[in-house]
Order: C-alpha cells, then structure tokens, then sequence
C-alpha cells in the first residue's frame, strides 16, 4: 500500500553530472499522440507536465523527433514549464530523426548533430542543454558522432553526454571520449535482460541507467494491451496497488543508480506512476519477481 504525499523525492535523487534529479523522471514522448494515433489534447499535455512539476518531478526526457502532425513534446513543454524552474533537467537525443511526415530518416551523419541539438534549443527555448544522448542505431560508428557531440559541449550547448541504445562495450568506447553521465537502454521486468550487466557497469562508473519502455512485458507495454504476468497482478493485489506501479517500483530497486522515466498523458496515469516512488517492495517480492525477470532456463533477451 502507498501512503503520505505523492512526490517524486520518495523514490531518493541521483546525480547527472552536477545536476541532481529524483529517480522518478517522465518522458515526454506519449505527448504527442493518443494511443489511437490521434492528435493529443493541447492543454491536457500541458496540464500533465505541469501537474508533473508539481508532484516533484524534476528530470524530463524528450527529443526534437517526439512530434506528431499536429503536436511537439518539445514545444509542449515550452509552452508548459517555461520559464523553466532552476532545478528542472531537461534530457534530449539525438542521432536519429524524421522528416515533415513522420517518417525515419537514415541516422544522422557527425557534422548534422550541430543542428539537431540547435533544434532542440530553438524548441525548447533554451541556450544550452541539461543533457544530450548519442541514439545509437544500425552499424554506425559511435566514436565520430560522440566526439562531435563533445566538441559541442565544449562550446557550451550542451552541459552532459550520454548514450542510447548500447551495450556496454560502446559505453566504455563513449567514455574515451568524454564523461557519460546517463545511459538510457530499453529495459524492464522481463524484457531486455541482457541490460542487467549495463545496470552492473553504470553502477561501477556512476553513471545513471536510465530505462525506457520501463513497463514493457513481452516486447510489448502491458499497461496499453492489458497483457500482464500473473505473479505481477497478484503482487500488485497484495500491495494494494496497480501492476504497472510494481514494475516501476521493480525498476528503482535495480540500484539506486537506475532512473525511471514512464510515460503518459493521462493525468490518472501520470499520478500513479509518481505513486510508485513510495513503493517498498519486499524481499519476498523481489524474490518472485526475479522468476519473472529470468524464468529457469530462460535465456537474456
């Protein structure tokens, strides 16, 4: 059961370079369009990330290619928080992007990052970024494009680096380079298990592991198809609380280096998944759980 004040601080804080953020976060992407595919509403989007500020929430992830025809995560969140509060951190990526229509373009060549990252800054209205991810995807090369995006912290737009979508080899290539602050990774109970060694190598360098797709089951999000694993409802019943509110509470106790960012623009939803910072799962809980994350003989995914 969840009691007291619902604020993000329940779950503890952890540092992104010299930036402290509590370790529930919110990620902007579900902003921009309802789960039909629809435009989302204006000011709902607005009053989510506003009502997220206020239940302490203090670390937003976003990017410049979160955008449907009709709206941008990062323009939302200009219209809604700015002038941005002092100790708001504001994280983007870049690497991949979209053109008018939506549709992916090839990966972003070394001398393009310049221009995504001043796209972020043009929409967001800032004059620097808290902190920017290298997206990684496909056979690309992660050297030239961090040393690039490290060219630009020096310059002063950007503050932090971090990396998406690695393993832990490319981590530790990045690191050559410039500090990393943040690793963010698709990853969650039962899902993506080969990251519980990228959790492990963040730990040993300090560096956050931020996952996103946090509530997925099965490559798939269990709180949007209602597909959920027995073990988890039944945890959740016992708790008093909603499966989608254990997996994150599973996810902080990875380490208190582990960072989550869930998702929505469901006011309801919005104030559950902040809920579940107080969650204190037991070591019986745990100890179930890790049957589900790794089933006997199930291979990492």
């Amino acid at each position: 059961m969840i009691t007291g004040t619902i604020n993000a601080a329940a779950a503890g804080t952890w540092q992104l370079g010299d930036r402290t953020v509590n370790r529930i976060g919110f990620g902007a992407m579900r902003l921009t369009a309802n789960a039909d595919g629809g435009p989302s509403d204006r000011d709902r989007a607005i009053g989510v990330l506003r009502r997220a500020v206020e239940l302490g929430v203090n670390h937003i992830d976003t990017a410049a290619f979160y955008f449907s025809p009709l709206r941008s995560a990062n323009e939302l969140i200009n219209r809604a928080l700015s002038p941005y509060p002092e100790e708001l951190v504001i994280v983007t990526k870049v690497g991949p992007g979209k053109d008018p229509s939506g549709a992916w373009l090839p990966m972003a060549r070394p001398d393009q990052l310049r221009g995504q990252v001043e796209e972020n800054l043009r929409q967001l209205g800032r004059d620097h970024l808290d902190v920017v991810n290298l997206r990684m995807y496909g056979p690309e090369p992660l050297a030239e494009h961090f040393g690039a995006l490290a060219e630009l912290r020096d310059a002063g737009l950007i503050r932090h680096l971090g990396v998406s979508a690695v393993t832990a080899e490319r981590v530790a290539e990045a690191r050559t380079i410039a500090p990393v602050v943040c690793v963010q990774n698709s990853y969650g109970l039962g899902y993506r298990q080969r990251n519980d060694a990228v959790i492990r190598d963040c730990a040993a360098h300090g560096t956050a592991f931020v996952p996103f797709f946090s509530l997925a089951t099965s490559g798939r999000e269990a709180g949007s198809t209602g597909v959920e694993h027995d073990e988890v409802r039944a945890i959740a019943r016992e708790h008093g609380v909603t499966p989608a509110q254990v997996r994150l509470a599973w996810t902080l106790h990875q380490g208190p280096n582990v960072l989550a960012i869930p998702g929505t623009g469901n006011p309801d939803h919005l104030t559950q998944n902040v809920a579940a910072a107080a969650l204190r799962l037991t070591e019986s809980d745990l100890t179930r759980l890790a049957a589900v994350h790794r089933p006997e003989g199930g291979a990492p995914s």
